[in-house]
């Protein structure tokens, strides 16, 4: 049986913005619940991001996948918020390094960072060079930077017209159908330029499909975020991966990429990147780009292993329950009380 197949039962957390969402927290989360031990989260409660409900019973691990700023994430500033939990485990060392730098926190031994994981692509077939096609992909929501890939993109097609753009992204992910409609405009463009196919929101499987099949991962993202789980699965698969030193992104992809400078003006961005962008292209044409996608897919296959990240999940959740037996595992008193804008 495929790793994929496994995934769905989970026992971590679920919240009312959660429960209906298909991203990359749910992925993940629900990925690392199936491949635990059976039973062993049964002491635990796991809470990503979102906190509502602290069970005293258990073993209480807090999963950070937001920025420091965010308000649902950034009570942990305070010592009784962060007394709540035995564990707090962030998703990557830059957002790691942020929370510690903006919150004024000191490292302490209640902190641990596990990367991101994702399933590692098995077959290496997507490297096409001389093909008459050249795919590109771009697979995250739509505010993050497809307002400069699709210009960019049309532009390059009067080049090249050996290439083609699948697009898959949509908040349909998230379950927020209405958000999708200040796009709209944008999507159209896409269904409308007969080298671009909209694809809206689609499975994770549909995706890795398309994926596997791709010669560039076009991502000029413009969105701060602690990394990027659309950019490893692109690296697993062998695209030569496309995308600005923003935020996490260059410490998710270990300076194994096409990455380039970021700049805040969106017009001198799309030119770098149609620079970029032009070069990737030229590079899959001319079989200039195999040795170097070799080691990033050493790399993301290794740093980001499912399996192996699993499993420093599992020692992790073992060392704690071994720590905190039942009968020690309420918080302190004084509970910190999480109030909403």
């Amino acid at each position: 049986m495929k790793l994929l197949d496994r995934l769905g039962n989970i026992e971590m957390e679920e919240n009312e913005i959660s429960v209906n969402s298909n991203g990359g927290t749910e992925q993940v989360k629900r990925m690392i619940g199936s491949m635990l031990p059976e039973g062993l989260l049964n002491d635990f409660q796991v809470i990503c991001s979102r906190v509502r409900k602290i069970d005293e019973s258990k073993i209480r691990v807090y999963w950070l996948h937001d920025l420091p700023e965010d308000p649902e994430t950034s009570h942990i500033k305070d010592k009784s918020s962060r007394d709540r939990f035995h564990k707090i485990v962030f998703c990557g060392n830059w957002q790691y390094n942020q929370y510690l730098t903006r919150l004024n926190l000191e490292p302490e031994e209640k902190f641990a960072v596990i990367d991101t994981p994702i399933i590692p692509f098995e077959d290496y077939t997507n490297y096409k060079g001389n093909n008459e096609e050249i795919r590109l992909i771009y697979t995250s929501t739509p505010q993050r930077g497809l307002t400069i890939l699709v210009p960019v993109f049309i532009e390059l097609a009067k080049k090249y017209p050996n290439i083609h753009l699948d697009v898959f992204s949509s908040f349909k992910i998230y379950g927020w159908d209405e958000a999708d409609k200040q796009f709209e405009p944008l999507y159209d463009m896409c269904r409308n330029h007969p080298q671009i196919t909209y694809h809206g929101f689609a499975p994770n499987d549909v995706v890795r499909d398309h994926v596997s099949r791709a010669n560039i991962f076009a991502y000029p993202s413009i969105w701060m975020e602690c990394n990027s789980r659309a950019l490893i699965e692109a690296m697993s698969a062998g695209c030569i991966c496309v995308h600005p030193n923003l935020a996490g992104l260059s410490d998710t992809s270990g300076n194994l990429t096409d990455m380039y400078q970021f700049v805040s003006d969106q017009q001198l961005h799309a030119q770098l990147f149609y620079k970029k962008l032009d070069a990737a292209i030229d590079k899959v044409q001319n079989n200039h780009s195999f040795g170097s996608i070799t080691q990033q897919r050493i790399y993301a296959n290794y740093r980001f292993d499912a399996k192996r990240i699993a499993k420093q999940w599992e020692n992790m959740l073992l060392e704690l329950k071994e720590k905190y037996p039942e009968g020690t595992r309420a918080p302190v008193k004084n509970l910190f009380v999480y109030k909403s804008n």
